[in-house]
């Protein structure tokens, strides 16, 4: 197992898109599987113009053979199975890449940028990985984005996740037409985090597994608006 604590974790920097004027707040982007931290390059560059004073880092999940894909390698997150409709995720998988998500988030405080302005956006199994890590996170963040993705270990949210973090704004926004994770899943996740108490903003949208124009505009309102409250 690789250690979440070190850069032996990562096989390859991540894209960084630093801005022109001094870094006020930090967005990370979780790619899906099977993609890398280019995936959303195009989505943060387009963000970059609406909020100059946030930095974009974008990481590449190691490559991992995935039981899904016959043992074949590609980069994920954590190896995942499909059982009829089912999707079975490497729960130890999944809780290594948060914590080196953690320790990437405490990489960047060091740089100085305090905890509120640290958000979290994941796409598919990345935003999955967000809504674990951002809710299990001991320090208050700014917020999760959480595109076309679901709530693995839901289960255990109320004995797992950080009391800091209960308040944690989270934006999520799945496709109606969803073949791969369906809308319903998406759906289910965003009911359990609300009766959870988390102040959360749902979106859907007529698209399959993907992001569109509208949503990347739903995102940077959320963000405008969490941003402004910053100091």
């Amino acid at each position: 197992m690789k250690n979440p604590t070190s850069d032996r974790f990562w096989d390859t920097p991540p894209v960084i898109l630093d801005p022109r004027v001094p870094a006020r707040a930090t967005l990370f982007w979780l790619h899906g599987l099977g993609a890398d931290g280019n995936d959303f390059v195009t989505v943060a560059e387009t963000l970059a113009r609406t909020h100059p004073s946030l930095r974009h880092i974008l990481p590449h999940a190691p490559r991992r053979p995935l039981t899904l894909n016959q043992g074949m390698a590609t980069r994920a997150w954590y190896d995942i199975a499909l059982e009829g409709e089912r999707w079975i995720p490497n729960d130890d998988d999944l809780l290594v890449s948060c914590a080196a998500v953690h320790h990437l988030i405490e990489n960047e405080m060091q740089r100085g940028i305090p905890a509120r302005n640290i958000f979290i956006a994941g796409f598919s199994q990345g935003g999955a990985v967000a809504l674990t890590a951002g809710t299990r996170m001991p320090v208050p963040l700014g917020g999760i984005l959480a595109l076309s993705t679901y709530l693995p270990l839901s289960h255990e949210l109320a004995r797992q996740s950080h009391p800091t973090n209960r308040a944690l704004p989270i934006f999520m926004a799945h496709g109606t037409q969803d073949p791969l994770i369906p809308w319903t899943l998406g759906n289910q996740s965003r009911q359990f985090l609300e009766n959870a108490g988390y102040p959360l903003t749902w979106h859907s949208y007529p698209m399959p597994h993907s992001v569109c124009e509208e949503e990347i505009r739903d995102m940077t309102d959320w963000l405008t608006l969490r941003l402004s409250e910053k100091p």
